[in-house]
């Protein structure tokens, strides 16, 4: 069976895994309120078994993007978020809590702590974000949005790292993973690849682009390097084969 990844651009990503293709938070549209993509947004990505959400944040649960999305399958998501998908019209959900998993045909989804703000603006109450860990034949670690946090290293050993290593904007707040730290991350979980996420694919309208779009990726290797991990960058859509 195919056992691949393909990076749909910020944290979108299809994993194919023990004959289940799971896709991490949807944002598949060209602009999403003042952010921009740079490049074109991704095709359909085809028929999925799961939808998996890290948190309610709107570039990680983009609510159109979600209704591109068809025949609909099974939504795993934090905790506490189901209302709000339910009141959008989306059934088939499992909530989860970290350390919690849901057995799916050929490969068990675990949920994971996240180190993030969980708050969807303009109001709502916090909501726990997660990561996910995809094990089957291989083993994929999904961090979401996260900064480092104690228990990062139970999580490991992984084949692969999906991490994210910027944002749309050269400032990142607290919760997030700079190259740096990413690095470090993909120590901690002994991954044996890693792939940058959540980097060079919006910005605000109006906001110069420049190093802290482009540079995070080589960034990241370099760091990463230190730590005796190897790092792969995707360009937007292309895959990596397990």
């Amino acid at each position: 069976m195919t056992a691949r990844i393909t990076w749909l651009g910020h944290s979108t990503v299809l994993i194919e895994l023990g004959g289940q293709r799971l896709l991490t938070d949807p944002l598949l549209r060209s602009r999403i309120f003042h952010l921009r993509r740079h490049g074109p947004a991704p095709g359909d990505p085809g028929p999925l078994d799961a939808v998996l959400i890290s948190h309610i944040h709107h570039d990680h649960l983009d609510l159109p993007s979600m209704r591109m999305l068809e025949p609909r399958s099974r939504i795993v998501c934090p905790t506490g978020s189901g209302a709000l998908l339910a009141s959008a019209g989306f059934g088939d959900l499992y909530e989860m809590l970290p350390g919690e998993a849901v057995a799916l045909p050929g490969v068990r989804v675990e949920a994971t702590a996240a180190e993030h703000s969980g708050r969807r603006w303009p109001r709502g109450a916090p909501i726990q974000p997660l990561g996910f860990v995809v094990r089957g034949e291989r083993s994929v670690y999904f961090a979401g949005d996260t900064d480092l946090f104690e228990g990062m290293s139970a999580l490991g050993p992984v084949d692969l790292a999906l991490l994210p290593v910027a944002g749309y904007s050269p400032k990142l707040g607290p919760g997030h993973l700079d190259s740096r730290r990413a690095a470090e991350a993909a120590a901690r979980v002994r991954a044996r690849v890693a792939v940058p996420i959540h980097w060079g694919t919006f910005a605000a309208l109006g906001r110069p682009l420049g190093p802290w779009f482009t540079d995070p990726p080589a960034e990241f290797a370099a760091h990463a390097a230190d730590w005796g991990v190897d790092v792969r960058v995707l360009s937007l859509g292309e895959s990596l084969e397990l």
